[in-house]
């Protein structure tokens, strides 16, 4: 098959498929590794697939709610590193902390080290793995239904139940929460209702709420509603929004935060 009939017959799998990988492509085209990542490449470069580490996938399927973390640590790599940088500056010595499950939020605390005495509250069951533990004072992960897939836990925000049989209060000074998707008439979406239920308990025990989404997720909509964009002091992204998301935001009184270089892009 001539190149530019496979990349076009790549482009229709990858479309039907919503997300393959490069081993599966080198069985079934017969060609190198090699020759699938680059098709895979160029692909990415026209923005007809989303490259993940490993494969590619549909940028249909970037706001799907079931993607396994896995899958979701090879998508938007770049943006997500941009956002967790932001995000860390917002960030003190000593700073209480809740954050969301996601692999922004693994992304975020990845980059905690050189902060101290923090405390960290989190429903991400690979933090404890992934964060330094020179940083913390003290790290609670908030129990509820685990999802095997997200690998975090889901449902009423709970660290227990106090000696009286009441369940533990918490208030930190800044929640950072990773979300599914954002538009100017919904707000904050994802795709599980439990999963909706602890974010918006999280966003109302913090001082602050940091909202981290990449802009592939800007106008989009999944079931489960999280909180409007009033409940949002910042969103946190990788590019400016759309005017009319844009104009959204302001009018809630929530301000964006991009890296400097998107921020003077035309």
């Amino acid at each position: 098959m001539l190149p530019a009939g496979r990349k076009s017959e790549l482009e229709a799998i990858v479309s039907s498929s919503g997300h393959v990988t490069v081993t599966q492509l080198t069985e079934r085209f017969d060609v190198s590794a090699d020759t699938i990542r680059r098709d895979l490449d160029a692909l990415s470069a026209e923005g007809k697939v989303v490259r993940t580490r490993g494969g590619a996938m549909s940028k249909a399927t970037t706001a799907w709610p079931e993607l396994t973390v896995n899958v979701r640590q090879g998508v938007q790599n770049e943006a997500k590193e941009a956002i967790a940088d932001l995000a860390v500056g917002l960030v003190s010595d000593s700073s209480s902390i809740i954050l969301n499950a996601g692999s922004t939020g693994l992304a975020v605390a990845r980059r905690l080290q050189d902060l101290r005495d923090l405390t960290v509250a989190t429903n991400n069951i690979l933090v404890p793995s992934a964060i330094d533990p020179a940083c913390l004072r003290e790290l609670y992960l908030l129990g509820g239904r685990v999802r095997i897939g997200s690998q975090a836990t889901v449902g009423a925000l709970s660290l227990g139940l106090s000696p009286n049989g009441a369940p533990i209060s918490i208030a930190a000074d800044i929640a950072l929460i990773s979300v599914g998707a954002l538009s100017a008439d919904r707000g904050f979406s994802t795709g599980d209702p439990g999963e909706a239920q602890m974010m918006a308990s999280m966003m109302e025990r913090a001082d602050l709420v940091a909202m981290m989404v990449d802009s592939s997720k800007f106008e989009k909509r999944l079931f489960a509603e999280v909180a409007p964009l009033t409940a949002a002091d910042f969103v946190i992204t990788d590019a400016p929004p759309p005017e009319n998301l844009a104009r959204a935001l302001a009018d809630a009184g929530v301000k964006v935060l991009v890296p400097s270089a998107a921020a003077q892009r035309p």
